[in-house]
């Protein structure tokens, strides 16, 4: 055979390996294909563009925040077989309408308890530490976006942007988001905190903020699944009658239930039982409810610091917001379907990041994900998809391990325990300037 033609046949052989099978190292095949499933996309049809690519296009459109679909395509090598191999735009945003909105979900779910049920994580006297929080994302500004939306509103009509309200699970030891569940701005928190219900494991303590205050949502919660537990600070006007006292500071106690909680949870029993623990902090007092009633198992002096986990949610949408999305003004899709796509992506694509993060902790057993920095590892996570060689698959695996090696040196410095910002009143800017002699009256 010419040389010619061995050239020719490395050259196809080369085309035919690219950028994805690098990435299936960090996001399993078979969960996509499960995803896909799930979603009623998959096609026994051998696509030029497979929904692989185009999943893999989504998820770029946040690692690659600042780049072009042209220019994702280009930084993934995602190419279509043949001579014309060059993607165009167009056909990147009608395979994004042709995967939809469900399959980069079900690839999130799937990816999340993959990762959660494989991998352990630290925990505090034999549970799993997970909070819950809400935020928001803007849109872009236009008809169909308010329309599905909406956004903050005055006495004037509506203003601002359209915003998306989002309600996330982490398990605040990686930051690994376990779930979501996202909707119109007008949709409150609460009700999206009930979405989040199926996806509680077991043996677990959720920790949630003050305004997550519901009998009905707490009560179901607990019976959720098998030792599955709850948290948050106590109200100024809790009204609630003591049933034993373990402690001065630590008592077990009734909350009573109202007719209004009832109707919306029909379960819901007329008392729950419910712990309260006092405890100060800088001579200031503070309050936790919880249902962790058995003094012996969770005692005091562990109860009174736990509840300090629940800033690590604040922390993760720091990353999410500032880090990922590059404290971008708003998403960058336009069709409210491609907006909650864009949304998936943007948070599977955080998790991808925070579960290499696991994989590189697991050798140092003093060491835990969150002690990582989110900014520098996301960067040679990045430079991993693009700057790997790829033409032998076989290495493929070992370059992983180079980077998980080198994930490990970007260890933050530990965090002062008695760091504070006092809040201070700034003074009001003038519209113009003093006269000099005013000033050197003033003065």
């Amino acid at each position: 055979m010419p040389l010619s033609n061995h050239c020719d046949d490395l050259t196809s052989f080369l085309d035919d390996v690219h950028t994805l099978d690098k990435l299936k190292n960090v996001l399993d095949a078979d969960i996509l294909e499960q995803a896909f499933e799930y979603a009623g996309v998959a096609t026994v049809r051998r696509r030029r563009l497979p929904l692989e690519a185009i999943m893999w296009s989504v998820i770029g459109m946040s690692l690659f925040r600042n780049e072009t679909v042209w220019d994702i395509a280009s930084r993934l090598d995602i190419t279509l077989p043949g001579k014309n191999k060059l993607v165009a735009p167009s056909a990147l945003v009608q395979g994004r309408q042709r995967l939809g909105v469900d399959a980069v979900y079900h690839s999130f779910r799937l990816l999340a308890q993959s990762a959660f049920y494989k991998h352990a994580f630290e925990q505090w006297c034999g549970l799993n530490l997970l909070a819950v929080d809400g935020v928001s994302f803007r849109t872009q500004d236009n008809e169909e976006n308010r329309s599905a939306f909406g956004s903050d509103s005055n006495q004037f009509g509506e203003s601002s942007y359209p915003q998306i309200r989002m309600c996330s699970l982490m398990e605040v030891s990686s930051h690994l988001l376990l779930d979501s569940s996202f909707d119109a701005r007008h949709v409150g928190e609460m009700t999206l905190a009930k979405r989040l219900l199926s996806s509680v494991p077991d043996d677990s303590l959720t920790l949630f903020d003050r305004g997550y205050y519901s009998l009905g949502l707490l009560y179901q919660w607990q019976r959720q699944g098998k030792n599955t537990h709850w948290m948050l600070p106590a109200r100024k006007d809790l009204q609630y009658q003591v049933e034993r006292h373990i402690s001065d500071e630590d008592k077990i106690i009734t909350l009573h239930t109202s007719p209004q909680a009832k109707s919306k949870f029909k379960d819901l029993p007329e008392q729950i039982t419910a712990r309260l623990t006092t405890y100060k902090v800088d001579g200031k007092s503070y309050r936790v409810l919880s249902s962790l009633i058995d003094p012996m198992r969770y005692p005091y002096d562990e109860l009174t610091e736990v509840y300090t986990q629940r800033w690590e949610i604040e922390l993760g949408f720091r990353e999410m917001k500032q880090g990922l999305h590059q404290s971008k003004h708003a998403l960058r899709s336009k069709k409210p379907d491609m907006v909650r796509q864009e949304l998936w992506g943007l948070l599977l694509a955080y998790n991808l990041i925070r579960i290499a993060m696991i994989d590189a902790t697991k050798a140092e057993e003093i060491l835990i994900p969150r002690q990582l920095s989110f900014s520098l590892c996301m960067r040679y996570i990045i430079a991993f998809f693009m700057l790997t060689p790829i033409h032998s698959a076989s290495k493929l695996p070992v370059h992983y391990e180079e980077l998980l090696t080198t994930l490990r040196l970007f260890v933050l410095p530990d965090r002062l325990p008695d760091r504070r910002y006092p809040r201070e009143v700034r003074k009001k800017p003038r519209k113009y300037p003093y006269k000099r002699k005013c000033q050197s009256i003033l003065n």
